[in-house]
């Protein structure tokens, strides 16, 4: 009996058969994924499957929604729309009108009336916090602008021909569990990106097939799990792109402890959850070497085949880009929709991206026991 190789003193190259990009929900933060999907596709690597929650979910569309030579325009013209426009535009550059007023002015300008293309007040909540509007009409704002823009800047047909995989993540209202839509497992239209988008309670849930369903970020709001848990798993180079920050200095002021708090909140204990899943897919390689060193007559053994089964020997490398903190930012940085803050989130994450591609740290060797191999991308 030949007795199977020893472990490789150390390392292996990687074997990718899949891409992937797994996008945070974030509000304005988003516009740091569109830079650094730019980066990606500038770079000749351009993903098999998008995973999206909330405004990740909305960049995620229009880029699997799109054929490849369409998507930046659509990103583009996106965002460009939701680019907001002051008043004072006529009278005063934005750069003096922030330069005076920070980003007060445009705060205050989508809380009253929303963002074009995205949302606008809903006048029925005038009639108070008590009044039984019906789970679709009770919030703040209405999202059927966002249908529309949907409608117009998606190719839900090219979509669901699946050229690339998408999956949005919504949390069910009456159930509580996460749920994702997936192309490769249903159609998906517009009804699905908005679900993944709807944060209560300035927007209404979104219902699908007789269930609700709420923003995915106030569960989870980094969905990297959806790759590590897919069945059957595949040699995969994963970006994930976070636009909140995990670590931060202890907050001395109101304003400060608002940010940490949306901060910690919504980054969703996005290491925790990887470290785990690192140690989980360890253990499967640990199984599959096991396996392979027992003796031949136990290897046929029909319940040792089924404990073998537990293994695995497939290799995530996962690149970790997280938007640096600009200057000037503060509790209402997710919907700073100013131009200017569009822009420089763009090339923050256009030029993050593109440094990255240059040292490609995916390509080097790796402990053959490693099943994740955490690449942290820094900016």
């Amino acid at each position: 009996m030949n007795a199977p190789p020893p472990i490789a003193q150390a390392t292996r190259r990687a074997i990718r058969e899949q891409v992937a990009l797994v996008l945070q929900g974030g509000g304005a933060l988003g516009a740091y994924q569109a830079g650094v999907y730019q980066a990606l596709m500038e770079g000749g690597i351009e993903p098999d499957w998008v995973i999206g929650t909330s405004i990740g979910a909305i960049n995620g569309a229009l880029i699997a929604g799109n054929a490849p030579e369409n998507r930046i325009a659509r990103l583009q013209e996106f965002w460009d729309g939701v680019g907001k426009k002051s008043a004072l535009d006529p009278l005063w550059p934005e750069s003096w009108q922030t330069a005076v007023f920070g980003n007060t002015l445009a705060n205050f300008s989508t809380v009253l009336s929303g963002i074009p293309g995205f949302f606008a007040p809903n006048p029925q909540a005038v009639w108070g916090p008590t009044f039984p509007l019906g789970i679709e009409r009770a919030s703040y704002y209405t999202t059927d602008p966002l249908k529309a823009t949907l409608g117009r800047l998606v190719d839900f047909d090219w979509l669901n021909r699946r050229q690339v995989r998408l999956s949005v993540g919504a949390v069910n209202v009456r159930t509580s569990e996460m749920c994702y839509f997936d192309s490769q497992k249903m159609p998906l239209a517009p009804a699905h990106i908005m679900a993944s988008g709807a944060l209560p309670p300035a927007f209404p849930a979104v219902t699908i097939d007789g269930e609700s369903y709420w923003d995915g970020g106030i569960y989870s709001n980094t969905p990297i799990e959806v790759v590590l848990d897919d069945v059957p798993r595949r040699n995969s180079l994963i970006f994930s792109v976070n636009v909140w920050q995990p670590a931060g200095a202890h907050p001395t002021t109101l304003q400060q402890v608002m940010a940490r708090q949306k901060d910690i909140q919504f980054a969703s204990r996005g290491k925790s959850h990887v470290a785990r899943q690192a140690q989980i897919h360890r253990l499967r390689h640990v199984v599959r070497e096991l396996a392979r060193r027992l003796p031949e007559e136990l290897r046929a053994d029909p319940v040792v085949q089924d404990l073998a089964d537990y293994g695995c020997g497939t290799l995530m490398h996962l690149v970790r880009l997280l938007s640096p903190r600009l200057d000037g930012e503060d509790h209402t940085k997710d919907i700073d929709f100013t131009r200017a803050g569009i822009e420089r989130r763009w090339k923050a994450g256009h030029d993050h991206a593109r440094k990255v591609l240059a040292e490609k740290p995916w390509e080097g060797e790796v402990d053959t026991l490693a099943g994740i191999v955490i690449h942290e991308g820094s900016a």
